[in-house]
Formats: structure tokens, sequence, C-alpha cells
């Protein structure tokens, strides 16, 4: 069922919102206790000159706001990459809808969103990850004739943080 909402660009003020729905992310995902992002880190890395990433907002009227009285409902946050193999690509950070406005086009209408403006810049291919334990999720973007990357490539994601990357950043 197709429900009554909007999509935007993100702007600075909308820093209080991602900071709350990318918590109710993070606890989706079982991994809050790892969450170190504020709305000022928000604010400064991606209102800045150079943004470290973009975002769009998902919001629907008044009416419909949830019981705690938010209007911004779902959010999508997204970045410009590079590919040796394939050129310009656009990755998709965060894709999320408030648990009860899911299946209602929201998520799919901002996954769109994040494509028409890759291909509007010349990328080549949309990039993300999920979780191997969320089967929701894995089957909206399998419907949304996405595939398994990981799975098909042989691939995968790779990560140095913290100390680590510390001591590879010496000389």
């Amino acid at each position: 069922m197709k429900m009554d909402f909007t999509l935007r660009a993100a702007n600075v003020e909308d820093c209080k919102d991602l900071a709350r729905m990318m918590m109710e992310l993070s606890e989706h995902e079982k991994i809050a206790h790892k969450m170190k992002l504020t709305q000022k880190d928000l604010e400064q890395n991606g209102f800045c000159k150079n943004p470290f990433f973009h975002g769009i907002i998902a919001e629907v009227p008044e009416h419909l706001k949830t019981k705690e009285g938010h209007i911004k409902i779902g959010y999508a946050i997204y970045f410009y990459s590079w590919s040796s193999m394939s050129g310009r690509v656009i990755y998709m950070e965060d894709l999320y809808v408030m648990p009860e406005f899911r299946g209602k086009g929201i998520g799919k209408a901002l996954m769109s969103k994040v494509a028409q403006l890759g291909l509007a810049a010349g990328c080549t291919q949309l990039n993300f990850t999920v979780l191997d334990w969320n089967k929701p999720s894995l089957e909206f973007y399998f419907h949304q004739v996405c595939y398994d990357f990981t799975a098909e490539s042989g691939y995968h994601l790779m990560r140095c943080e913290g100390e680590a990357l510390e001591k590879l950043a010496q000389p």
C-alpha cells in the first residue's frame, strides 16, 4: 500500500533526526554500542565545503507523524567513489525507514533516488552492504534486482581502524 510521503535532499537542520534514525538503525543491526557519531559530526561532515556524504530525507505529512511527533521517517546516506575497473560509483552507506512505515514504498523510493543521482553523475554502479542475517533487507534488495557481489566475486570488504590505522599510517 502506497503512502503519502515526500523525498528531499537532507540539510543541516536534519542532523538531529538523522542522528536519531542512525541510532535506531544501529540498534536494529545490534551495533548500537559501536555508534560514535553525534549530531555535530553529521553537521561538520555532511554540510561543509567538501562534504563526506549526502543524504535524502523521507517525510510524511503532519497528520501521519509518529506517536513521538516525528515527520522525518526515513533516510538514505550516500557518497561518490571511484573504481579502477569501472570508474564512477555511488555508494549507499545507509537506507533506513522507521519500522511502522516499512512496506509502503518509501525504502524503494529512497533507493531509486540514490540510483537516479548516481546515473545523473555518470556512475555505473550502486554499491552497499547488508548484514547476512538481515533476511527481510536481503529479500528487498534482491527484489530490486541487486545481487550479492561477495558471493559472485569472492571480494571481501576489508577494514583497518583505530590503533591499527594509526600504526599503518606510520612511515
